[in-house]
């Protein structure tokens, strides 16, 4: 008995390794958890016409639920290489810690392949706000203890979270004001309803340049190539670090070789002068780590957004 099942296992190995080597023999769909226009959405459609997997890779737009109805989707599809995720931490390592109910573990049942890119949050203020600087506005917000409000694309948000983790590491207090998605939220910022919020880099850029909007702080470890001589928060906040990330999942289970071979193609993709270019022009850092990378960055971010939802007591709407 032990040898025939020995046989049988070596038996599944070796038709794993078969179905890797012809893989793909159809079509593979590429889940975004958003809707179009969006900065996944505009990733994806960066990437895929570059993909040579030697059959088409098509985008699938599968919104809900601040992504999580498209992760969910993946996460329960056939482990088999013809269903890819496109995801970041909305609906990988911030809903799964903000609604422990959902219906995937994304430990367990997403499968990470390759970490595409970072992107640095940005702190901005309206015009008019008397802040140039981290300290300034905690200053203000102190004196004015219940008066400064900020936006946020939803409860839950890395707009959201950022603000949190900064008013705890700070000490003081702001009005949240969420909205359904960053875009109304810039709009009220820019015409004085709002003081302050936090936006991923490329979504306010051409408003701070313009003058719309001004920059503070960025959130990153590093300076912002894209935003020169705007400091970190982390020089008056050591240890504050938030970026957001773009990543490619399969579902759990999907064999190793198969997921090796789509790390592979997304990697030699994004290191294409080219494309590289394009998602720096975005505001991106291109980051083409492979599926280890990703699965360590994902584990960081659970512990770090379980903290900041645990004592901030946030709870979903």
């Amino acid at each position: 008995m032990p040898t025939l099942r020995r046989l049988m296992l070596a038996l599944v190995a070796w038709s794993a390794i078969a179905a890797a080597q012809d893989y793909p023999v159809k079509p593979v769909r590429l889940l975004v958890p958003y809707p179009a226009g969006g900065p996944v959405d505009a990733i994806a459609r960066i990437l895929v016409p570059q993909l040579g997997l030697g059959h088409n890779v098509i985008v699938e737009n599968r919104s809900g639920a601040g992504g999580s109805l498209g992760a969910e989707v993946v996460a329960k599809a056939a482990p088999d290489g013809y269903t890819l995720l496109i995801g970041n931490s909305g609906p990988v390592t911030i809903n799964p810690v903000l609604q422990p109910k959902l219906g995937y573990d994304p430990r367990k049942d997403l499968a990470p392949v390759t970490w595409l890119t970072a992107a640095q949050l940005v702190l901005i203020v309206h015009p008019s706000l008397p802040v140039r600087s981290v300290p300034e506005l905690v200053a203000l917000a102190r004196t004015h203890p219940g008066a400064l409000n900020y936006g946020s694309a939803g409860v839950g948000n890395t707009t959201h979270l950022g603000m949190e983790l900064l008013q705890s590491m700070a000490k003081v207090t702001l009005v949240h004001v969420p909205y359904k998605g960053v875009a109304p939220a810039f709009v009220d910022l820019m015409s004085g309803q709002l003081a302050t919020m936090f936006g991923n880099v490329s979504g306010p850029l051409a408003h701070i340049r313009a003058g719309r909007l001004r920059a503070i702080a960025v959130t990153g470890p590093k300076p912002s190539p894209v935003l020169p001589g705007v400091p970190r928060i982390a020089q008056d906040y050591p240890g504050f670090e938030l970026v957001t990330w773009m990543g490619i999942f399969v579902p759990g289970g999907t064999p190793d070789a198969i997921r090796a071979k789509l790390q592979a193609e997304f990697i030699r993709v994004l290191r294409t002068k080219e494309i590289n270019d394009r998602l720096v022009d975005l505001g991106n850092e291109v980051v083409a780590g492979n599926g280890e990378e990703l699965a360590a960055m994902v584990d960081r971010e659970l512990k770090l957004y379980a903290g900041i939802i645990k004592t901030a007591g946030i709870r979903p709407l």
